[in-house]
């Protein structure tokens, strides 16, 4: 049996007894025959008919990657891409991410599917183009995940972060100790992840809160936390389910938000990237390229370009 060179690094450490450091170079696997680069143009193209559509497929992404717990029986996280079923969809957090999945891209799913693409790559590398294509910085990203069988393996509700706990105090334990230690980041990705709400906004109708937290809305930069230093910001009822968030005219922040500015530890860091923009993508693309690989293995590089 020829084997390949996974296979042959994989079996040194056993059969000559030596330790084996893990290479610089990527490592491609033999079998994959997914043309990756005609994958991401074909991301690219949903997002150019609808740059609203880039925000999305983040949340999708973030969604899928940020119900990771690895010391349950059903840890969830990517790796399993079970956010298409109608199970995981149907969860409060997931509101308005339907039609990501099946209009957007099980088109694209169901073009290249015999050539192996996973949905949970697809899913990840969907956020990894949606900030890209809206002027953010390039996520890490490698393939190689396994879709679940059936929806047996979707994760439990709750485990995504809530917009507000009932205090900053509250809101910010959650995220620490129910949310982002639970899944191995600190202090600084926390800020840093929340920054993905530089794009985008929220629906009342999905999310229960109403409004962009940017004037741009479809471009990336580092004026959500501009704004949560400089705008004055006042606390506001969302007419149509009652939640409290924080207004300057017509723009949004969730008490999470405003949370962050309250914190010791993560008002400096909040500062920090307010201040200074590359320092925050260098940060983002990290932290998520993290978040989008929590509970996989056996991921691989890919070329874009071939």
């Amino acid at each position: 049996m020829m084997l390949n060179r996974r296979q042959i690094l994989a079996a040194m450490p056993l059969s000559l007894g030596i330790a084996v450091t893990q290479t610089t170079q990527p490592v491609y696997a033999a079998e994959d025959k997914i043309p990756w680069g005609d994958v991401r143009k074909d991301l690219a193209k949903v997002i150019s008919a609808d740059a609203n559509r880039g925000p999305t497929l983040l949340r999708l992404a973030w969604h899928s990657s940020g119900t990771y717990s690895p010391k349950t029986d059903v840890t969830g996280g990517s790796e399993k891409g079970t956010i298409r079923y109608a199970e995981e969809l149907a969860h409060g957090a997931n509101a308005g991410l339907s039609p990501a999945v099946n209009k957007w891209l099980a088109p694209i799913h169901k073009k290249y599917e015999k050539q192996g693409l996973q949905w949970a790559d697809l899913i990840t590398l969907g956020g990894v183009v949606g900030v890209a294509e809206l002027g953010g910085p390039e996520i890490p990203w490698r393939a190689g995940r396994k879709d679940a069988a059936s929806p047996d393996e979707v994760p439990p509700e709750g485990r995504l972060p809530a917009a507000d706990k009932g205090s900053f105090e509250a809101t910010n334990s959650h995220l620490r100790k129910e949310v982002f230690y639970r899944m191995g980041f600190n202090d600084r990705d926390i800020v840093a992840l929340s920054g993905a709400h530089t794009l985008g906004r929220c629906h009342a109708d999905a999310s229960g809160y109403e409004g962009p937290w940017t004037s741009t809305p479809t471009k990336m930069t580092n004026g959500y936390f501009v704004l949560l230093e400089k705008a004055k910001w006042e606390p506001t009822e969302v007419p149509k389910t009652g939640n409290k968030q924080y207004n300057a005219g017509e723009l949004m922040m969730l008490p999470s938000d405003i949370a962050l500015t309250k914190d010791k530890k993560f008002a400096p860091i909040v500062h920090e990237y307010a201040t200074n923009q590359e320092v925050f993508f260098t940060d983002f693309a990290k932290a998520a390229s993290k978040l989008f690989e929590l509970g996989t293995v056996d991921l691989y590089e890919v070329s874009f370009n071939a």
